[in-house]
């Protein structure tokens, strides 16, 4: 038993974090392999992404590699990226259908109208361009914070980001399986119009068609609402800006002067943009303060089983 726990003590909270939900994925992939296509191969990756990030934990223990340190760092960002792909070919199949009626209709229950129909009445090029610019560093966010935290050298804090950061991803994965929807653009307007109806000046329609490859929608493709990745609800963009928002203002870095002001006009336009109903972004906030809770609890219940400093506001590293 001290040996398995010797063992174990080389993992970071977030290796835990990764490996769990990795058996997690493996598990429903099994439970519905008459309706994954890609079951197999979904397993053996995440077999493969268990075994790596335990010899990744294990060298980065033992040797004084800076390479290793920064690998073991900052391996989650690529791992995010698949983990949400993966979930691409497990939602629709799954589940099956999509629930964006009921979005809609709470919507209209809460404003008496479509929001993202309203806030055409206030779109302009330039407006469009700015809201588009400052949706695309949803991406960043995450990043710089964690940097701040990391030339400041407060490894504790950093750890507990990374963890609360891929915390919120997740629980954001499993949202879209409860409700699988696929958002304002498709289905209370014309997807193909998006350019003409709300044009941008230079670089909007560029940093759209990113926007579209991340949830694999190729240009010129026929049926774009069939293919799309179900991920409107909770708004994982209003959900973890709101935790950089929150954690950089609880940690007091100086970064929280250019998130909270870039943060809140992210949120904002998720709806300008007709990427998200209004009640996703309620959901993001419910999902962010469920993250929050869950973060500090769990992150804290690995470092007592090695043994190690429990995590607390306030207190650096």
């Amino acid at each position: 038993m001290k040996s398995i726990k010797s063992f174990l003590k080389v993992l970071r909270p977030v290796d835990v974090l990764i490996i769990s939900y990795a058996f997690i994925l493996t598990a429903v992939n099994l439970l519905y392999i008459d309706k994954v296509d890609n079951w197999v191969t979904h397993v053996i990756l995440n077999t493969v992404v268990i075994f790596l990030v335990f010899l990744l934990a294990y060298f980065d223990d033992k040797k004084n590699n800076i390479l290793l340190e920064q690998i073991h760092y900052w391996y989650i960002v690529p791992l995010i990226f698949l983990s949400f792909k993966e979930i691409y070919f497990m939602v629709k199949p799954i589940r099956g259908i999509d629930l964006d009626h009921y979005l809609i209709e709470i919507d209209r229950l809460i404003f008496g109208t479509d929001p993202t129909v309203v806030l055409h009445s206030i779109a302009n090029p330039i407006l469009t361009e700015m809201f588009q610019i400052v949706y695309g560093t949803f991406f960043f966010l995450p990043i710089i914070l964690a940097i701040n935290l990391m030339v400041t050298d407060r490894d504790t804090e950093f750890q507990f980001t990374t963890f609360t950061f891929v915390l919120g991803f997740m629980l954001s994965y499993i949202g879209y399986f409860l409700v699988p929807a696929i958002g304002p653009r498709f289905t209370l307007h014309e997807f193909g119009s998006i350019n003409s109806e709300l044009p941008g000046i230079i670089y909007t329609n560029y940093l759209r068609d990113i926007v579209n490859a991340g949830e694999s929608i190729t240009p010129g493709i026929l049926n774009p609402a069939e293919v799309v990745q179900r991920d409107v609800f909770p708004s994982g963009h209003t959900q973890m800006t709101l935790i950089v928002m929150y954690l950089s203002v609880r940690f007091k870095v100086f970064t929280r002067y250019f998130f909270l002001p870039v943060g809140t006009l992210l949120i904002f336009s998720t709806v300008y943009l007709r990427y998200h109903y209004v009640i996703d972004l309620i959901g993001g906030l419910v999902f962010m303060i469920i993250t929050m809770y869950l973060s500090k609890m769990l992150y804290n219940v690995w470092i007592r089983y090695i043994g190690g400093k429990e995590f607390q506001y306030g207190s650096h590293s």
